[in-house]
């Protein structure tokens, strides 16, 4: 299996906003002091120039709009809803917050098998009736080629559900617990862990049980992993929140917002320009308002290609 690819999907938002329904549970999100339409604009000038950047470095970037209606303010964020793997499965997530749930849309899925085989869609959304919720790539951190899915446990991260993930697509389960600096729980995993190819990204000062973060330890360097350790205030600002992704040549390169670059320190950086070149984007907007980053940004695609 692949751990990264070249392939992905943005969606293109029509009413990026401040979501209340998700400001509980996530500390990323400031209430944002500019009107609606300067925020739209930002924000829309920030997504366009992620795409056009990662499509001049040889990414496959399949852009969907939006749909203006219902209104689905973190409709940019589509990594929460929906994963697409190697042997043509499609998994759509059960969502928190009920707008969010308003962003599954099988046409997306329509639109993408004109270039992709999807084999096979799962849906755990069921769990949303039991108040149980596992939202994608943000709750999961998966290592494809060893078969492995981390997860910091959280009011979005449940364990039930990432069982039934992992026995669904034959992962190990390997959970935890992440706190902030205000002894909260880290709401998606994405947001203190990235694992790439080579290295793994994660906060370990955030998970104070030290079983859980020998656990975790043993798991990254059993894999092969080198750990680029973050603090705490490089997660808060996104530093965990990067992806690894395959130019146009095939070689690696790490995206992740000026933010997080500007977090790091020299020593972090030399370690991550080890395993791909740095591709750093501002989503100072994104991130500011919706509490996500460029990785929270990137549904990656592993589908199998169609042969025309």
């Amino acid at each position: 299996m692949k751990q990264t690819t070249n392939h992905i999907l943005l969606v293109k938002p029509l009413c990026f906003q401040f979501n209340v329904q998700t400001k509980e549970t996530n500390a990323f999100q400031v209430q944002s002091v500019e009107n609606k339409q300067e925020l739209f604009e930002n924000a829309i000038h920030e997504f366009e120039h992620v795409a056009e950047i990662l499509q001049q470095k040889g990414v496959s970037v399949n852009v969907i709009d939006d749909t203006l209606h219902p209104e689905k303010p973190d409709a940019i964020f589509p990594n929460n809803w929906v994963s697409f793997h190697e042997r043509g499965e499609v998994i759509l997530y059960p969502m928190m917050a009920e707008n969010r749930r308003l962003e599954k849309r099988i046409d997306i899925l329509e639109k993408l098998k004109q270039s992709y085989q999807i084999s096979k869609i799962i849906d755990l959304s069921y769990f949303e009736e039991e108040n149980k919720f596992l939202e994608g790539t943000g709750s999961i951190i998966l290592d494809r080629k060893y078969q492995k899915a981390y997860a910091c446990l959280s009011p979005r991260t449940n364990k039930d559900v990432l069982y039934k993930f992992c026995e669904t697509i034959k992962y190990l389960p390997i959970f935890f617990y992440a706190l902030d600096e205000n002894k909260k729980e880290i709401y998606h995993t994405n947001v203190m862990m990235c694992l790439g190819i080579h290295f793994a990204v994660v906060c370990l000062s955030s998970i104070h049980d030290e079983q859980d973060k020998k656990n975790l330890i043993y798991e990254l360097k059993k894999s092969g992993r080198e750990i680029i350790d973050i603090d705490i205030h490089q997660v808060k600002n996104f530093a965990g929140n990067m992806i690894e992704l395959i130019d146009g040549e095939g070689n690696p390169i790490i995206v992740l917002s000026q933010t997080a670059m500007k977090s790091l320190h020299v020593q972090q950086i030399s370690s991550l320009q080890k395993h791909g070149q740095l591709v750093p984007v501002n989503v100072n907007t994104i991130e500011m308002v919706g509490g996500g980053s460029i990785r929270c940004m990137i549904a990656e695609i592993f589908l199998p290609l169609k042969h025309v």
